[in-house]
């Protein structure tokens, strides 16, 4: 491997060289696409096209430390365009199609993006908003035949890109590995998302937490319908698969239904989940064939703690939960270590947890307070692009301030109690939301739910009155007499919500988050299906 000695596999489009060279025909991700077909990579597709890429951002001016975006679901394009800016330097900025309008724009003017690459069926909205975007030079297009959309002159597309016999080939731009690879956006569920910068050098420690916590075997098959515009699913499934050269296989959204049925199709050993999905699946109707697929581990971030132990069993799988963020912080919990619904514990060696009060004083085992965390070596650093005040802010005094609210017990174990600034009083008593979620998720007529606070009607300061959107299970609809009676069986009656709001589907943040505050204003305005739980009583 003479010709290759100067490359760093720590750097992505390097590692994706060397091995093209190695093992050209190797299959590394499916992009799964129903009945659609699918999208399959080997090493020497992903060079070869994402060089392709390469060329065409270079011919259209974007040049080392240009950021530009990719706005589209889980497509193969996705890769392409995260090798090639690592080939010439440019900042990768991903943004999932969720956003859109004012948000969308704002995300593309905070990040300055020089470039757009988006996909047919994001097209319509990236075109609403990319005129109102000054720093765009470039709109480029993959087309799928099943979007339905037609090939626009006003934009080059993709697809023919990718298709070129011959094209002026680039070397390998960047050898620092301290170089931006991407700007991810934090999932701004209480306000304006923040772009936090990633480094090459990240890679290296996704194949430290392969080591230490995944525990991949070469036999392994993954499996992520997480957006792959975050962290999540490339820390846990995109980044580790092209280390370890196992498949990974990603479809182009979430799918609660199909998610069992697409695992038994490809074999798949392993998936990523967020709690609140894990509901949502848990919610599904039983199936006889619920526990015959090959999955041997979730793992998940958020497990709720009522269906923990049932998700195990119905489907004959193992937990793996963790907990982190894209600015940092990270704890998991073992399968078969640990109390059920903690988060487990830091790396030994690596990070340090700390529980602290208003006053940065450690708060003893059992006593809920913001959980702060710095790395045993080096320095604990955020880089949010255009704040640097609060990037200091974030890491004042050297330790990382999460804004999760968690305790820990007499034997070092973690658990998550709320985020700050989200926890809701109402007659006096301190009200989990989770809590309450988990219990109405368990109506037969309900798929998700989200609950939230607004200002009580009694006028107590401090106080909330409690509101429940809920969505309908395919084929179903919402009878809130069934609903409110179902809670008035589960749950105490000062935390059976005032109001039900009914939506089509709850509103999420690219983490599957869902955005308390977009339903909120939808609640306050009026809008949409609300029942009072007064009227049912």
């Amino acid at each position: 491997m003479a010709t290759k000695a100067h490359l760093n596999q720590v750097i992505a489009s390097h590692l994706v060289e060397i091995r093209a060279e190695e093992r050209p025909d190797q299959k590394v991700y499916i992009f799964e696409r129903g009945e659609n077909g699918e999208d399959v990579l080997t090493y020497a597709s992903m060079h070869e096209n994402s060089n392709k890429l390469a060329r065409h951002l270079l011919d259209h001016g974007i040049e080392k430390g240009d950021s530009f975006a990719v706005y589209m679901r889980n497509y193969a394009e996705f890769v392409y365009a995260l090798l090639a800016g690592t080939t010439i330097g440019a900042v990768m900025v991903p943004v999932d199609p969720r956003n859109r309008g004012d948000r969308l724009k704002f995300l593309l003017n905070n990040c300055n993006a020089k470039a757009v690459i988006t996909a047919g069926d994001s097209l319509d909205l990236l075109d609403e908003v990319v005129g109102g975007v000054p720093s765009v030079k470039l709109v480029t297009v993959a087309y799928r035949p099943e979007q339905g959309v037609s090939v626009s002159s006003k934009y080059p597309a993709l697809n023919e890109v990718i298709e070129k016999d011959s094209w002026e080939r680039v070397d390998q731009m960047i050898m620092d590995v301290r170089h931006p690879m991407q700007v991810i956006y934090t999932s701004g569920t209480t306000g304006d998302p923040k772009g936090v910068t990633i480094r090459n050098n990240r890679t290296g420690l996704f194949n430290i937490l392969n080591s230490l916590v995944w525990k991949y075997r070469k036999d392994d098959v993954l499996y992520n319908g997480l957006s792959l515009t975050h962290g999540n699913a490339q820390s846990v499934t995109l980044f580790p698969a092209l280390s370890m050269g196992i498949p990974a296989v990603f479809s182009p959204r979430f799918t609660k239904s199909r998610i069992w049925d697409i695992c038994r199709k490809y074999g798949c050993t392993s998936f990523s989940l967020l709690g609140g999905m894990m509901a949502g699946i848990y919610n599904e109707p039983e199936k006889p064939n619920d526990g015959d697929n090959p999955v041997r581990t979730v793992i998940s971030a958020g497990t709720p703690v009522s269906i923990w132990e049932g998700f195990e069993k119905r489907y004959d799988v193992k937990i793996l939960e963790w907990y982190g963020s894209v600015e940092g912080g990270f704890a998991f919990k073992p399968i078969g270590k640990g109390p059920i619904g903690s988060f487990g514990k830091p790396v030994p060696g690596v990070m340090e947890f700390k529980v602290v009060d208003e006053e940065d004083r450690d708060v003893p085992a059992g006593t809920t307070g913001e959980l702060i965390c710095r790395l045993t070596k080096g320095e604990t650093k955020v880089d949010y692009i255009g704040k640097p005040e609060e990037s200091k802010e974030k890491t004042k005094g050297g330790w990382l301030r999460t804004g999760d609210m968690v305790h820990k017990d007499a034997e070092g174990w973690y658990y998550f109690d709320f985020r700050k600034g989200t926890e809701l009083r109402r007659h006096g008593d301190f009200i989990q939301p989770d809590h309450v979620e988990t219990v109405i998720g368990r109506h037969p007529d309900v798929s998700e739910v989200c609950v939230y606070g607004v200002p009580a009607s009694s006028g107590a300061p401090g106080e909330s009155d409690l509101v429940a959107a809920v969505s309908p299970l395919e084929g179903k609809s919402i009878d809130p007499s069934s609903v409110y009676a179902h809670c008035k069986q589960a749950l105490e009656a000062n935390f059976i919500p005032s109001f039900l709001q009914v939506v089509d589907d709850i509103p999420k943040t690219v983490t599957e988050k869902a955005l308390a505050r977009v339903l909120r204003e939808a609640f306050e305005k009026g809008e949409g299906t609300i029942f009072r739980h007064e009227d049912y009583k």
